[in-house]
């Protein structure tokens, strides 16, 4: 039997949406349950959060033994393929790759970042300090940034 959020958290969550920049969506690979509430959770956010968010599924508990596995590793990889985001199975327990998923959303959402602020900014026109005359022999004169 699957777990259902309180009403008062479901409220509060909403609020938290609004300014995620990623969100993890995270499942145990023992609890065939947690695995289907995602696409509620996918509702969710894409009623609540930016469009651009960066979204990235996640099976946990991958150091589980196969005999205690409730959703196979193509389940998971499906699911993501489905939503067009990236796919990870994890380990808590064993830090199996913990890094890899925060280090990748990170990725993601900082090239997001990136590309948008690139969109945004029209080219810059850099303008450059004339000679001082032929032959200026005058020291150029440094910026008070970086000590350039």
């Amino acid at each position: 039997m699957g777990y259902c959020w309180p009403r008062t958290f479901r409220t509060i969550t909403t609020a938290y949406y609004r300014g995620a920049m990623g969100i993890l969506l995270v499942y145990d690979v023992t609890d065939e349950s947690s695995f289907n509430n995602i696409k509620s959770w996918i509702k969710n956010i894409e009623q609540h959060a930016s469009d651009n968010v960066n979204k990235m599924l996640v099976g946990n508990k991958a150091d589980m033994d196969e005999s205690k596995r409730a959703v196979p590793t193509s389940w998971g990889q499906a699911l993501a393929d489905e939503y067009g985001i990236k796919f990870f199975e994890t380990s808590a327990k064993t830090n199996l790759n913990v890094e890899q998923v925060f280090f990748s959303i990170t990725r993601d959402i900082k090239q997001r970042l990136a590309e948008s602020d690139s969109k945004a900014e029209p080219p810059s026109i850099k303008l450059s300090k004339p000679n001082t005359g032929k032959g200026s022999t005058a020291a150029p004169e440094k910026s008070a940034c970086c000590g350039t």
